[in-house]
């Protein structure tokens, strides 16, 4: 793949060819990921965003035409991508904010031993949730989130490959979404 022109390798890759998929990736992942890691401010963030734009690459490039050079229309989706996760990310941070101030009855401090107590209960519900998650997607998400290594530290320790790690860890966020939705809806029934 290494002498094919960027069309043909686009082109193979819109007909679902895996390797020229893995070839787009291995031509383009890093200047996404310095994309994502300027408009997101961190390295883990810009990781899981440039994760996400690849393992979505199969199905998205479908949307790809050939009037604007592919390069262009992928640091377009990443953007977006970024953008739309700056998005979400600000509006969890307000509904926690929000939620947590519901939650406090009135005349209970923000650092008290109540608000303490709620606080480890939902650590205890997430704690709960991963656990539950297979163990081909809690290992690499716990070595993510609890160990903070890096994918590549993971793909290393896992024996898998850098890809792969990164898919597990996208299915695993999926899942623990999933578990926790389910146990929301369990305590306001």
């Amino acid at each position: 793949m290494e002498t094919l022109k960027l069309g043909a390798v686009v082109h193979s890759a819109r007909l679902g060819d895996s390797q020229a998929l893995g070839e787009l990736h291995r031509r383009f992942a890093g200047r996404v990921l310095g994309l994502c890691r300027h408009m997101l401010g961190s390295q883990e963030d810009a990781e899981d965003a440039c994760s996400d734009v690849f393992v979505r690459l199969p199905r998205g490039i479908a949307s790809y035409n050939d009037s604007v050079p592919f390069e262009r229309w992928l640091f377009s989706v990443a953007g977006h991508h970024c953008i739309d996760r700056i998005r979400r990310r600000r509006r969890e941070q307000q509904w926690i904010l929000e939620r947590d101030a519901e939650q406090l009855p009135v005349g209970i401090a923000a650092t008290s031993p109540l608000n303490d107590l709620i606080k480890q209960e939902r650590g205890d519900a997430v704690r709960r949730a991963i656990a539950e998650l297979p163990e081909k997607y809690r290992i690499p998400l716990a070595l993510r989130y609890y160990g903070e290594l890096s994918y590549d530290e993971i793909s290393e320790q896992l024996g898998l490959d850098r890809s792969h790690v990164a898919t597990l860890i996208f299915r695993a966020k999926q899942e623990l979404r999933q578990v926790l939705s389910e146990l929301r809806g369990e305590y306001t029934s």
